[in-house]
């Protein structure tokens, strides 16, 4: 009986040994992700070559794409702008040892995060006009304001919660070393905890920042112009849904593959002591 146990365990270590070693993982690995790439390259050259009309890709670039893209960019900037400067204080106010300071700022953090940016983009663009008498709401385009307000509330609400557990991952100690030196708390926070944060929360912020460019698609229900609604417009009027969906992609990645490399570079440049610079 021991014999055919030790017998059998011996041919598991031999099996793994052939073929769950690193070189073979490595080697699986590689072959997944050519695999998958070769199929993901022949599906998009198959759309491009067979799909997409390039007189109507050059027609439609300007002005519709490059008005929707410009848009785009400058919605995500005031929006990313914006909610970082509030996520850092929702942040704050979710660390802070003030309990209705943390209820206030754990209540937002907990809407926000729980209702839909749809939901809230509606609320927003419908709701607070309706505090008006019809047609004299003050601020006549408001779909775009509206956009930034919506973005920003629900975006600060997840960078805020990057804040906390960055300044979470700082030791104590450290808040304790710098009171010690006599700093008051709102100088220590300042010099010595939020930069270690940052650095802890950078990776997290840059993600979300990410999905705020993405989520600008959602503006299209509050009737701004952005890219989803030019690829409406030219799909209702040419049947055509293939060469305004290259056009879409390329713009949202015009801005998030820049956006990832800031990201990473700032990454490396926070990352003292490190080897990735």
């Amino acid at each position: 009986m021991a014999e055919s146990y030790s017998d059998g365990s011996a041919t598991d270590d031999d099996f793994q040994e052939q073929f769950l070693n690193d070189k073979t993982l490595k080697f699986a690995g590689a072959a997944i992700a050519t695999l998958f790439t070769l199929v993901v390259g022949l599906f998009i050259g198959a759309i491009i070559l067979t799909q997409v009309d390039f007189d109507l890709f050059v027609e439609i670039i300007y002005p519709q794409f490059v008005e929707a893209y410009l848009l785009v960019l400058g919605i995500f900037l005031a929006g990313s702008f914006l909610s970082i400067i509030a996520g850092i204080f929702v942040g704050l106010g979710r660390v802070s040892k003030t309990r209705i300071t943390n209820t206030v700022a754990s209540g937002y953090v907990e809407f926000f995060r729980g209702t839909p940016l749809l939901f809230q983009l509606i609320v927003i663009f419908f709701g607070i006009p309706a505090f008006w008498p019809p047609g004299q709401f003050p601020i006549p385009n408001w779909a775009i304001p509206a956009a930034i307000i919506g973005l920003t509330l629900n975006h600060a609400a997840y960078v805020g919660e990057a804040v906390r557990g960055g300044i979470n991952a700082v030791p104590e100690g450290q808040m304790e070393a710098a009171r010690s030196l006599g700093m008051s708390y709102v100088q220590a926070m300042r010099e010595v905890v939020l930069p270690q944060a940052w650095r802890n929360a950078l990776a997290a912020i840059g993600n979300d920042q990410v999905i705020l460019v993405k989520d600008t698609s959602l503006l299209t229900v509050i009737a701004v112009p952005e890219l989803i609604s030019a690829f409406r417009q030219i799909n209702s009027a040419t049947f055509d849904p293939w060469t305004p969906i290259l056009l879409v992609a390329i713009a949202y990645l015009g801005i998030t593959l820049p956006l990832g490399k800031v990201v990473r570079y700032l990454e490396a440049r926070s990352d003292w002591g490190g080897d990735r610079r």
